[in-house]
């Protein structure tokens, strides 16, 4: 199994980003595929999260508003679409797979951990 995140870069305050999670060896229909960042000296923080049956999104409340998770079953891949990106935005992103399959996705007890890509907002 192998979670592959990439799309950080650095933007400017307000701009926007597309990250990518490319996901093989498991499929997007039997797990759920949940986001993450970490700042600088801060403990890894759930952002969003998709769940594997329906595809139902989940916000934390520093993405409501700004951010949509989105997935692409053929792709085997699951998107975050950030804009108004603010400075405090600014961390390592992760995404990590679930194989709970209830109504809800979660940002614990993981299965599966990808690498990070770098977010930097700035001016």
């Amino acid at each position: 199994v192998q979670l592959q995140a990439s799309g950080g870069g650095s933007v400017q305050p307000g701009g926007s980003l597309r990250l990518s999670c490319e996901v093989s060896g498991l499929s997007l229909r039997h797990y759920a595929i949940a986001w993450y960042h970490q700042a600088p000296g801060k403990e890894r923080e759930g952002v969003s999260c998709i769940t594997a049956i329906g595809g139902s999104p989940y916000y934390t409340e520093s993405a409501k508003g700004r951010f949509t998770i989105s997935r692409d079953i053929a792709k085997n891949t699951v998107y975050l679409q950030m804009n108004s990106l603010k400075p405090e935005d600014t961390a390592v992103y992760y995404c990590a797979a679930d194989q709970r399959l209830g109504p809800r996705c979660y940002y614990y007890n993981m299965d599966y951990w990808g690498n990070g890509t770098q977010v930097t907002v700035s001016s």
